[in-house]
């Protein structure tokens, strides 16, 4: 019971708050913004030379104040903007009109989940088990690794991405360009569209998966040489305790401990890694069509996509908030 009261409500409570606060932002920042969304999206029609009557452009601008969200007081859009996020409704796309924002960002969202799941687990599993090998052996032949890492760490999303899309889809065409299946393929459960899925998904996944990896392994490393110096240590090596279980049941346990807080904090970093990633590979996941709503003025869709990546962030740091007691268990008995 104490663990209800001192651990799970407080938490709980932050997380509701922060979600609250987070979605709040996402409301507040683009009114402040000195474009104004509804007078880009006209300008867009008369740019293609559409003759728009005083009338007509009077009605217009109503209809798309409706759509966007943008009517009455700020108090009444923010009651409005609440509504549409309860009952998951943010309207129509304008730049896919009339689709609705949540069907697109429901077509789309498998794939950046897909791909954002598959590479997080997979980088934090391989930078454990090699930052902690590496922190605690310390071999020489080691240190160039660690020398590859330091290079690597430094260099953006992006960087990464277009250096793997001119070495493997230029220089070596091995993989495709963009997309996330072959051109004129369907999405059926044959062996050819998996593959096709696989193959267009490995350059985007290779991006995440480096610059991933390569931040997290000196975190381990880092991590792993203070605990190698503790006590505990020297006493199981002392006692000839095997070093090989010395390695897995005591130091890298104990270390993987702050990289457990590290893995929700990185849904936050990567989130943004892979929207940009998917832009660079133009794969049809959440970053794609949140660069095509931006390019093309698609308010609603803008705030859908901004909506459940803050969602998405601090329900992912809340669960493993909730896991954490499962591998420490100091934290239950306090």
């Amino acid at each position: 019971m104490s663990f209800v009261k001192r651990y799970l409500i407080p938490r709980l409570v932050q997380y509701i708050l922060v979600t609250f606060f987070g979605l709040t932002a996402v409301f507040l920042f683009p009114r402040f913004l000195p474009v104004d969304p509804i007078e880009q999206q006209l300008s867009q029609y008369q740019t293609f030379g559409v003759y728009v009557s005083p009338e007509q452009q009077e009605e217009m601008m109503n209809t798309l104040k409706q759509l966007y969200g943008l009517e009455g007081t700020l108090w009444e859009q923010f009651m409005v903007f609440w509504k549409r996020l309860f009952t998951g409704n943010f309207g129509p796309s304008l730049s896919r009109f009339p689709t609705p924002v949540n069907q697109v960002i429901r077509n789309s969202l498998p794939w950046t989940i897909g791909l954002l799941s598959t590479t997080t687990i997979l980088s934090w599993i391989i930078a454990v088990l090699a930052g902690g090998i590496v922190g605690y052996y310390r071999k020489r032949w080691m240190e160039a690794l660690d020398i590859l890492v330091m290079i690597i760490r430094p260099v953006p999303y992006y960087v990464m991405a277009l250096i793997l899309l001119i070495l493997f889809a230029y220089v070596f065409p091995i993989f495709p360009l963009s997309g996330g299946v072959g051109i004129a393929r369907g999405l059926t459960l044959s062996w050819q569209t998996i593959l096709s899925i696989i193959k267009h998904a490995i350059l985007p996944a290779l991006t995440l998966l480096i610059v991933g990896i390569s931040w997290q392994f000196q975190s381990m490393k880092l991590i792993v040489q203070i605990v190698r110096s503790e006590d505990h240590v020297w006493y199981s090596r002392t006692a000839g305790v095997d070093d090989r279980k010395l390695v897995f049941n005591h130091v890298i346990r104990n270390a993987m401990l702050p990289m457990i807080t590290q893995l929700g904090l990185q849904f936050g970093s990567i989130f943004s890694g892979t929207l940009i990633t998917e832009m660079v590979f133009a794969y049809p996941g959440v970053g794609w069509i949140l660069y095509d709503a931006v390019m093309k003025a698609d308010y609603n869709l803008i705030m859908g996509i901004m909506c459940i990546s803050v969602i998405a962030v601090t329900t992912s740091i809340f669960l493993l908030d909730l896991i954490y007691p499962f591998f420490d268990p100091r934290v239950r008995y306090r």
